[in-house]
């Protein structure tokens, strides 16, 4: 049997996928195809293995994704009599079923525990579902963004005015890359030490991952350049530009920023 309606109840609402929408899931863990004959590319209804006629529940270990003639053809019998005939889907289905969604429960779990340390801060905290943010996504005819999808968080309602009257033309990416390695030697490709590194990071007042302005006085690269350097020992250091990374002497470098582990850099707000 399929059900059109939203599973609730408190094994659905508080189990490892808690606070999440059941057709999302059965998607992810059925790969879009009928768990009956492997359909793909057609209409799914949700199916109780054990139909509720015969006192089967709406938990997730007892849903599957069936096409609209494998639903038909099942009726009201349980999966066992139905695959009756074909033992060997049949262990798939059920294995399949008692496989959990570790990603999904993990994520959950995390869930809850930054939910927990954001209540405990006494500032209004809500969940919101990513099928719902993608609804509001699709109805107001945005592409598909990680900002935008920030954006579209939250309950829109056009007549309270809660609506998104305009998006970021330009967004400010923020990137880990870290202070550099405190490996004390540069090893081969077999793993043995092969160079000793130096101890010290600075080099004539610059430290890799540092944000400099360089003015090249003649050469190929004449010219101002700006970008994050990599210090050399003997002051002929390398940074890093649009173009490519160009060798300059430390005579020839302003800071503009000590580096502090991160890069930044401005894109367009629409495409990622």
């Amino acid at each position: 049997m399929s059900t059109r309606r939203s599973l609730r109840g408190a094994e659905y609402q508080h189990g490892p996928l808690g606070g999440t929408h059941a057709r999302a899931h059965l998607r992810t863990k059925w790969g879009c195809a009928c768990a009956y004959c492997g359909a793909t590319g057609v209409p799914l209804n949700v199916d109780h293995l054990r139909p509720r006629s015969r006192g089967g529940s709406d938990r997730m270990s007892n849903l599957v994704l069936a096409c609209v003639p494998c639903n038909q053809a099942k009726g009201s019998r349980p999966v066992t009599v139905f695959l009756a005939h074909d033992p060997e889907r049949l262990a798939k289905v059920l294995e399949q079923v008692r496989a959990p969604l570790q990603d999904a429960a993990a994520m959950n779990t995390t869930r809850w525990g930054l939910l927990a340390a954001l209540t405990a801060l006494g500032r209004p905290v809500r969940c919101w579902s990513g099928s719902l943010t993608q609804r509001n996504r699709t109805v107001t005819g945005l592409p598909k963004t990680h900002s935008l999808d920030a954006l579209c968080v939250g309950a829109l309602d056009r007549e309270t005015w809660n609506t998104i009257v305009r998006v970021p033309g330009q967004l400010l990416v923020v990137k880990a890359v870290g202070r550099g390695s405190y490996a004390r030697t540069t090893p081969d490709r077999f793993g043995f030490p092969r160079l000793r590194r130096a101890r010290s990071k600075q080099h004539f007042g610059f430290v890799t991952g540092d944000l400099a302005q360089a003015t090249v006085p003649s050469g190929k690269w004449a010219g101002r350049w700006v970008g994050h350097i990599a210090v050399r020992a003997r002051g002929q250091h390398s940074l890093s530009t649009p173009a490519g990374r160009i060798n300059v002497s430390h005579r020839n470098i302003r800071l503009l920023q000590r580096g502090d582990g991160y890069s930044y850099a401005k894109r367009d707000g629409i495409v990622e």
